[in-house]
């Protein structure tokens, strides 16, 4: 009897236990999710990390699981994937982070975070991997192109990445790019470029720019070679220098592929030398060519050519050296003082030859007895001196034919000497 009831109580405690636990589960909260899984975005090699936050998590077990792969990564702190970049991490709380290293192209797509409750409970994330702008070379045009002038040429430039690049073409030395009949613009979208009827203003470096708004941008450098046979051109083909001298004559050119270019005279090719000095200036398709002849001669007057050839073609330029007269030097006008009067002696005339017909006429006339002239002091005509007479001329002078300046100092000197006759012949 004792026995069946000591069995007795052991049931019932049993029980009461059981029923207790129940209770107690019944009481508590299930787990849940805190906050849901942020969407993450990665370039590619670099590392990502998505976090798990679960409340109320108890004796549960909290798994990650790629989707897209249908591959378990981890559960619980395990990680069963054999993929080394994959790790899982706690914070003792409620987070639990799936860690990816280096990421690749592959780990794109969807991530479950799953809670074995009964039911499961899970949700989604998405790890989005973009990656850089890549020009691909196989199928994009090579570095260096070349076309004959007046042709047309198709320029390709190919990327890949993610988001889908987006092609850029610019010019290196910043000119326009011509398309669509000609028209210029600084640049151009697409992947593929079209120059018609090139020509060699449009030579030079283009670069494809591609860009997806991850960076780097990347760029590819194509060189556009534009072929054509040489041209001249002479700035002056007539040229006039005096003997003795040094004279330097001078061509234009442009060619390409790159000419050689070199000056003729009599038929013979003119090396630098004491005589000649020989000087190129060129930049990309264009030559600047200049001859200088030293201490010229009576034998080197006559035509120089300048002569430019190329793989495509040939053609000259000719200039013609005569010779010009020693510029000679003006002739210096002389000066005249005359030192016979102090109030005249600043006075300053030109020297010029007398015509025979300037020459003064004096004819000298006596007036009364009574008018006694004093000698006056000499004048100056500007032909010579004049001296009015003395006592014996006795009176001032008639005149016929009196040069301007004569004329002007006898007729003030009269007046000065009070006496003035005039005869008219």
């Amino acid at each position: 009897m004792v026995m069946k009831r000591k069995q007795h109580n052991r049931y019932l405690a049993i029980g009461i236990v059981y029923i207790a636990t129940i209770i107690s589960q019944a009481m508590t909260d299930d787990p849940r999710f805190a906050e849901p899984i942020p969407n993450v975005t990665v370039a590619l090699g670099r590392d990502a990390s998505l976090p798990c936050v679960v409340e109320n998590l108890g004796t549960y077990k909290v798994a990650w699981i790629h989707i897209d792969r249908q591959m378990i990564l981890t559960i619980h702190r395990h990680v069963i994937s054999r993929v080394p970049r994959f790790s899982v991490s706690h914070d003792n709380a409620k987070t639990w982070l799936l860690h990816v290293s280096s990421v690749q192209k592959e780990d794109r797509g969807y991530y479950m975070c799953q809670v074995n409750t009964n039911p499961m409970i899970s949700q989604v994330g998405y790890l989005q991997v973009v990656v850089p702008p890549n020009i691909i070379d196989a199928e994009s045009t090579q570095s260096t192109v070349a076309i004959r002038e007046n042709q047309n040429i198709s320029l390709t430039c190919k990327a890949d990445g993610f988001p889908t690049p987006k092609i850029k073409w610019r010019r290196e030395d910043g000119q326009g790019i011509s398309v669509e009949r000609r028209k210029k613009v600084n640049a151009y979208d697409g992947e593929q470029l079209n120059l018609t009827r090139i020509s060699r203003t449009e030579m030079g470096a283009y670069l494809c720019i591609a860009s997806n708004g991850v960076p780097p941008s990347v760029s590819k450098r194509i060189i556009v070679d534009v072929e054509f046979s040489p041209m001249i051109w002479v700035p002056n083909q007539l040229v006039g220098a005096p003997a003795g001298t040094d004279v330097t004559i001078d061509c234009h050119t442009e060619a390409y592929p790159r000419a050689i270019s070199y000056w003729v005279y009599d038929n013979v090719m003119l090396l630098p030398t004491k005589k000649y000095g020989t000087e190129t200036a060129e930049n990309s398709y264009r030559a600047h060519m200049k001859l200088s002849v030293r201490n010229l001669q009576p034998g080197d007057f006559g035509n120089y050519r300048c002569i430019s050839k190329n793989s495509l073609g040939e053609t000259e330029g000719s200039i013609r050296l005569y010779e010009i007269p020693m510029p000679s030097t003006p002739p210096r006008a002389t000066e005249m003082k005359s030192n016979s009067n102090k109030e005249n002696a600043g006075k300053r005339n030109i020297s010029r030859p007398l015509i025979q017909d300037e020459r003064p006429k004096v004819v000298m006339v006596s007036s009364s007895d009574k008018d006694v002239v004093q000698p006056g002091p000499a004048v100056e005509t500007g032909l010579g001196l004049y001296t009015p007479p003395g006592p014996q001329g006795s009176g001032c002078v008639s005149m016929a034919r009196w040069a301007v300046p004569q004329f002007a100092a006898v007729i003030l000197h009269c007046f000065l000497s009070g006496t003035f006759s005039l005869s008219q012949n």
